[in-house]
C-alpha cells in the first residue's frame, strides 16, 4: 500500500515536470517570435489604419519580400473581369439634335458632295469615319406613332411618322400618295399604272405566270414609295424594292412605313448587295435608269443577280414611245434609238424577248449559257467575267463582263439546279447545298437547322408575348441569318424579314442558300451603318454578332446603330455568350431599353443566354412656338 502511494506521487511529480518544461518553451518561442516581428517591421513604416483603410491595403503597404500572402477567390467566374478604372465610366448616350431624326449615316447629303457625280457616284454609299459617328441616339419626331398593323398598313400610315407632303404634291395626277388630316393614304398608283398596282400587276400576270409559285423573290430598282412590291406580297411574291435617298422626299422611307420590304440604294460603280442568281423577277417602272448607257453596265449587273430562267419587266420610256414620246417630252427619233440599244444589250446578254405588249416589255435569262458562250463569235462584248467571285457583293466594283453561269452537261439543264416551287421551296434542300458548292454545310445540316429554329422561335414566342402576338410586328431584321432558319420558322406569320449576312463571314457566305429558300436579304458590315431610315425594323433579331465583331468596333456603335433602326416599342432578342450579354445589358440599361437575360431554351448551364429586350417609347420634344419679333 505504501509503494502503491510512493508511486502516485512520483507520476504526479513527473507530469507536473513535463507541463512546466512545455510552458517555457512555448513562452521562449514567442518572444523569439515577436522580436524577429518588431525587426522585420522596423524596415519601414508601419501605416496606420484610419476609418477608410481596409485589410488589404493593409497588406499591401507591406514590403513584397517580407509577407507572402495568398488571397482566395471566391467570385463566380462566369461573371465578367472587374474593369479598368478607366473603363468603368457609365456610358451616356442622349438623344440627338431633332435635325437628325432622318439620318442616314452612309448616304449623308452632305457627305455625298465631296464624291465624282458621274455614274451617281456621289449617291453610293460613303459611311463616316470612326470619329465621326454619333455618339447619341436618333429621336422619333414628336407625335410619332407606332404604324398600322399589315395589311392595313398598306393603304395608311401616320403623317407624324414622316412628315413630308412634297410626293402628295409632286407626284399628285400618278396617285402616289394623299394626305388626309393625320393620315397618309397610298391609293396603290404608279407613274406607269395609273389604274393601281394591283391591276398592273393583273396584267404582268397575263404575260408571265404569277400564281404556279415559279417566281417567288423580285427586285424593283427605283422603287417609288413601292406599291409594286406592296400588292405582291399578297400574292406570296416578296419584292426587294430599292431607290436612292432622295430624288423625291421620303420614297423609300414611305415604303417601309407601308410594311414593304425596302432598302436605301442606287445602280452606280459598285454591285448591288445581293448574290448571283437571287431574283426570280427584276423590275423597273420609269425607274430613270439608263439602261442603254456605259455599254449596258446596269443591265449586266441585273444579269448578274437574275436567277436562270428569270424575267426582267419594263415599263416606262422608250417602252410604246410611239404613243407616248409627246407627254415624254422627247423626240420620237431618240425614244426609238433608246430602245435599240437597249434591245442590243439585252441580244449581247443571251436574253430573249418573250413580249411587248401596251407599256410593258418581258425579256427572259436563258437557264444555262451553252448557246451564249457559241454567240460570242457575234457578240465579242460583253466578255464572260475570268476572275471575280459572282457572289462577292459589298463596295464591289461593276465590270463590263458576263457572269458566267455554273456549268451543265446539257441543253435543257437549268444552270445552278432546279429550284422548287413555292412554298416547296423553303424547306427544300438548296442547289447551292445540295451540289456541295458550299463547303462545309450538308442536306443534313440544313435539315438539322431548319428544325433547330423552328424550337428556337416557339421558345422566343413563350418568353416574349408580343413575338407571339398575331399583327405585332411586321420588318423584322435578322442580322446574322445564316441559313435563314429563323426568317423561315415565322413564314406562317404576317411578317417579312431582311436577312443580313455579315461581310465577315465571307468564307461562308450564305445568303445564296437565303435566296433560293424564296427569302430576301442583303449583306452587311455592322461596323457600319445600314443602308435604311431610322425606325426601320419593328423588330430585330441578334444571333452572336457581338462575339463576331468583337475585335472588330465597339459594341456601344452597334447597338447604337440597332437603336437607330429600331422602332419605339420595337423588340429585339440577342443571343451570345453570358459575359457578352452582361456587357450588353449595362449599355441598354442606359439607351431607354427594358431588357432581361433568361436562359437557353436547353436550359440553365449553357453558357449561351438570351436577352430580350424593348426599345422604350420617346420622341423630340414639340418645336417651340415662334414668337413675332
Amino acid at each position: 500500500m505504501a509503494a502503491t502511494r510512493f508511486l502516485s506521487h512520483i507520476t504526479i511529480f513527473n507530469s507536473t515536470n513535463s507541463n512546466l518544461y512545455s510552458i517555457t518553451i512555448l513562452a521562449i518561442l514567442c518572444t523569439i517570435f515577436y522580436l524577429i516581428g518588431i525587426w522585420q517591421h522596423s524596415l519601414g513604416p508601419i501605416p496606420i489604419p484610419n476609418s477608410s483603410s481596409s485589410v488589404s491595403g493593409f497588406l499591401s503597404s507591406a514590403p513584397c519580400y517580407s509577407l507572402h500572402t495568398t488571397q482566395l477567390d471566391f467570385m463566380p467566374h462566369h461573371l465578367p473581369h472587374d474593369p479598368t478604372p478607366a473603363t468603368t465610366r457609365v456610358p451616356h448616350f442622349p438623344p440627338c439634335n431633332i435635325s437628325f431624326s432622318e439620318y442616314t449615316p452612309c448616304e449623308d447629303a452632305r457627305r455625298s458632295l465631296k464624291f465624282d457625280r458621274d455614274m451617281l457616284i456621289y449617291r453610293q454609299r460613303h459611311c463616316p469615319e470612326r470619329n465621326e459617328l454619333l455618339k447619341c441616339r436618333i429621336p422619333a419626331p414628336y407625335g410619332y406613332k407606332v404604324p398600322f398593323r399589315w395589311p392595313e398598313s398598306r393603304e395608311f400610315a401616320w403623317f407624324a411618322n414622316v412628315p413630308h407632303k412634297e410626293l402628295t404634291v409632286e407626284k399628285k395626277a400618278q396617285n402616289w400618295v394623299k394626305v388626309e388630316g393625320e393620315k397618309f393614304i397610298f391609293p396603290g398608283g404608279g407613274t406607269m399604272f395609273p389604274r393601281g398596282a394591283d391591276a398592273y400587276i393583273d396584267d404582268i400576270d397575263k404575260l408571265i405566270n404569277l400564281k404556279d409559285g415559279s417566281i417567288r423573290t423580285a427586285i424593283d430598282t427605283g422603287c417609288g414609295v413601292a406599291s409594286w412590291g406592296a400588292y405582291l406580297l399578297s400574292r406570296n411574291i416578296i419584292a426587294m424594292s430599292f431607290a436612292p435617298r432622295d430624288t423625291h422626299e421620303a420614297q423609300v422611307q414611305f415604303a417601309l412605313e407601308r410594311g414593304v420590304p425596302a432598302l436605301i440604294g442606287v445602280l452606280a460603280s459598285i454591285r448591288l448587295p445581293y448574290p448571283s442568281r437571287a431574283f426570280d423577277m427584276a423590275h423597273c417602272s420609269r425607274c430613270l435608269i439608263p439602261w442603254d448607257n456605259y455599254d449596258g453596265i446596269y443591265l449586266i449587273e441585273v444579269d448578274r443577280i437574275l436567277r436562270p430562267g428569270g424575267y426582267w419587266i419594263l415599263s416606262g420610256p422608250p417602252i410604246n414611245w410611239e404613243n407616248h414620246w409627246k407627254g415624254w417630252n422627247r423626240t420620237a427619233d431618240d425614244l426609238k434609238a433608246e430602245q435599240s440599244r437597249i434591245e442590243t444589250v439585252a441580244k449581247s446578254l443571251c436574253w430573249k424577248k418573250i413580249v411587248q405588249k401596251g407599256d410593258i416589255a418581258i425579256w427572259q435569262k436563258p437557264t444555262n449559257h451553252i448557246h451564249c458562250k457559241a454567240t460570242r463569235k457575234v457578240f465579242k462584248q460583253p466578255r464572260f467575267c475570268q476572275t471575280q467571285n459572282p457572289d462577292m457583293a459589298w463596295y464591289t466594283k461593276l465590270e463590263k463582263c458576263l457572269t458566267p453561269l455554273p456549268q451543265v452537261s446539257e441543253i435543257k439543264e437549268i444552270a445552278g439546279g432546279q429550284l422548287q416551287k413555292w412554298p416547296q421551296r423553303l424547306n427544300a434542300i438548296p442547289p447551292r447545298i445540295s451540289s456541295g458548292s458550299l463547303t462545309g454545310v450538308t442536306g443534313n445540316n440544313f435539315v438539322e437547322n431548319t428544325e433547330l429554329w423552328k424550337e428556337r422561335v416557339a421558345y422566343y414566342k413563350k418568353i416574349d408575348y408580343q413575338l407571339a402576338q398575331t399583327g405585332r410586328y411586321s420588318n423584322l431584321l435578322d442580322m446574322n441569318a445564316y441559313l435563314g432558319g429563323f426568317a423561315a420558322a415565322l413564314v406562317d406569320d404576317p411578317v417579312w424579314v431582311m436577312n443580313a449576312v455579315p461581310v465577315e463571314a465571307d468564307q461562308l457566305n450564305t445568303l445564296g442558300v437565303i435566296y433560293e429558300r424564296g427569302l430576301i436579304g442583303t449583306y452587311q458590315n455592322w461596323c457600319e451603318a445600314m443602308s435604311t431610315y431610322p425606325r426601320t425594323y419593328d423588330f430585330i433579331h441578334a444571333d452572336t454578332i457581338f462575339s463576331l465583331y468583337k475585335d472588330s468596333c465597339d459594341t456601344e456603335d452597334i447597338l447604337l446603330e440597332m437603336d437607330r433602326v429600331l422602332r419605339p416599342e420595337g423588340g429585339v432578342i440577342i443571343r451570345d455568350d453570358v459575359d457578352v450579354l452582361l456587357k450588353i445589358k449595362k449599355i441598354i440599361d442606359v439607351m431607354q431599353w427594358e431588357g432581361r437575360i433568361a436562359d437557353h431554351e436547353k436550359g440553365p448551364h449553357e453558357r449561351e443566354k438570351i436577352l430580350f429586350a424593348v426599345k422604350q417609347y420617346w420622341t423630340a420634344p414639340p418645336l417651340a412656338p415662334k414668337h413675332d419679333q
